[in-house]
């Protein structure tokens, strides 16, 4: 990574972690997105107040960031945050094209805490038909047409 971390940004996203603990809001996740030293998003951890398990910290930060900027790509932007992110976060922060993550806390850390992706990980490297949750690909002929659609549109906007 080129540039330094600012650690005010770390303080910032492990400010916003506690503070989503203690007011009973989420778990102890957070994070802020900064582009040209300036925060453009932060989140927190509210999978059980929104019901959305995909409402993590990070993700959350991205959303808010993306909406503030009115972008699909957080290209020169940074992301700092609590915790090292999870399979589902670190691939939300590629998706988003972010330049860097820097994080407080690493996967031990939160496996220490009772927060683990030791699991998630161990999955990701099975075959398909290993895995636990099983998955099976139907229709792929026919559902390649959405595909076709997407090449053969003149309307589309890449990301």
């Amino acid at each position: 990574m080129g540039k330094s971390p600012n650690p005010e940004f770390m303080r910032r996203a492990i400010e916003l972690a506690t503070r989503n603990v203690q007011s009973a809001a989420g778990g102890p996740f957070a994070a802020v997105i900064v582009r040209d030293g300036v925060i453009v998003g932060e989140g927190a951890n509210s999978v059980t107040a929104t019901n959305d398990p995909t409402a993590h910290g990070e993700v959350v930060a991205i959303r808010d960031a993306c909406a503030r900027l009115g972008v699909f790509s957080l290209e020169g932007c940074e992301m700092y945050t609590s915790c090292e992110p999870c399979p589902m976060c670190l691939a939300a922060s590629y998706w988003s094209r972010l330049e860097a993550v820097y994080y407080g806390n690493d996967c031990h850390a939160a496996a220490r805490a009772g927060f683990d992706d030791a699991f998630l990980y161990e999955q990701f490297r099975l075959d398909r038909e290993l895995r636990r949750m099983p998955s099976q690909q139907v229709l792929a002929s026919d559902a390649w047409e959405s595909f076709a659609a997407w090449i053969d549109s003149t309307e589309k906007i890449e990301y």
